[in-house]
């Protein structure tokens, strides 16, 4: 991938490339930033700069040896590590058991959500959570004591490294320090505040910030050859996350099924339905863990942008239509007497179910404080 192909982020782009010529590529990097903004975009395009045969002035190649391997991301000096589903058929798994799925995705687009990736590699039936295990160390470690196959560097690149279990990350801390020569590791994180504290002190920390409306505003034009009214809508809603965008574009079922499964729990804690209420929880609580934890998000979002509706300004409300639609019946309900209460409660839900609590029972807990809190609101 090439600079020019990731979308936006001049200055970022601009930074690396100096860091290149100033001979400053710290051996262990850290991409942090909101979801959607081309942290792994962003990773490999840097990965196939430092290993470009005869680099531009501010890019790649792209037709050296070096680049077109990278272009399909084969090239043997490239290296991933990313969240992966524990199985009947894979109990053990690595991330080299479902590399060909990544290239695969990755190819189709780098912008994508980790729902979306364990989606390519989750099996029916299958709720559980994406996470990077303990057997990935010690292949990461066997990987980097290999001498470079025929690149300048050898690179590690880590999505999601808040998915790394303890065991997992300690592991990792001595060769992080200590890395093999010309080895660099580019960790491509959306939430750094969930790593080890050892872990984060072992790497120079870039951040990259959202894109613009702008920014994804002229890509989706150019990508979906959609008007420029619907593109800057969809820009508008996506709120710097690109990903989002896309998806208001195509108008994902995920993201339908999140309004859909709103509506409904809104509708059944106002009318204080408790036998409704259980009926979704049942349903709800059926799905994949990171699908749950995703809407929950979605939900504090909604909470929010329905807050913000109350003042009359809708210049800052990034809702579509449909939501838009909606919200204006539901809004009134959501204010200052319980917004913040709800938004916490959909967090604390979030925060328990992501340590693997009873879906069950942590989703209608959370419906009956929605009870509650919507009747405080009325």
């Amino acid at each position: 991938m090439l600079f020019q192909e990731v979308v936006g982020q001049e200055d970022v782009k601009s930074r690396l490339v100096r860091m290149v010529k100033d001979n400053r590529v710290s051996h262990s990097l850290l991409f942090t930033g909101p979801e959607g903004n081309g942290k792994l975009a962003m990773a490999i395009a840097f990965a196939q700069y430092l290993n470009c045969l005869n680099p531009t002035e501010n890019d790649s190649c792209g037709t050296c040896s070096s680049c077109k391997k990278f272009a399909k991301l084969v090239h043997p000096d490239l290296h991933f590590v990313f969240p992966v589903i524990k199985s009947n058929s894979a109990s053990n798994p690595v991330s080299d058991t479902f590399i060909s799925e990544w290239r695969a995705l990755v190819n189709e687009t780098p912008y994508f959500s980790l729902t979306k990736w364990l989606s390519q590699i989750r099996k029916e039936g299958d709720n559980k959570q994406g996470a990077i295990f303990t057997s990935e160390s010690s292949e990461i470690i066997k990987k980097l004591s290999l001498k470079t196959f025929e690149g300048k560097h050898k690179i590690m690149i880590i999505w999601m490294p808040e998915k790394m279990n303890e065991a997992t990350s300690n592991k990792l801390l001595k060769i992080l320090e200590e890395p093999s020569q010309s080895t660099v590791f580019i960790l491509v994180s959306n939430k750094p505040d969930e790593m080890i504290s050892t872990i984060l002190s072992r790497t120079q920390q870039l951040k990259i910030p959202a894109l613009s409306q702008s920014e994804i505003q002229g890509y989706l034009q150019d990508k979906y050859q959609i008007s420029e009214d619907e593109a800057e809508g969809a820009a508008k809603v996506a709120n710097g996350n690109l990903v989002y965008g896309e998806e208001q574009v195509l108008m994902s079922e995920e993201n339908q099924f999140f309004f859909d499964k709103f509506i409904q729990m809104m509708r059944h804690s106002y009318g204080r339905k408790v036998g409704d209420l259980l009926t979704w929880v049942e349903e709800m609580s059926r799905q994949p863990r990171e699908l749950q934890r995703n809407f929950l998000n979605y939900a504090i979002n909604m909470i929010r942008e329905n807050y913000i509706m109350n003042f009359k300004q809708p210049d800052i409300v990034y809702l579509t239509p449909q939501q838009m639609e909606w919200s204006k019946k539901f809004s009134p309900f959501i204010n200052d007497k319980n917004a913040l209460t709800i938004a916490d409660d959909f967090a604390l839900a979030d925060s328990h179910i992501g340590q693997n609590g009873n879906s069950k029972v942590v989703l209608f807990d959370l419906g009956l404080k929605l009870i509650i809190s919507i009747k405080e609101g009325n």
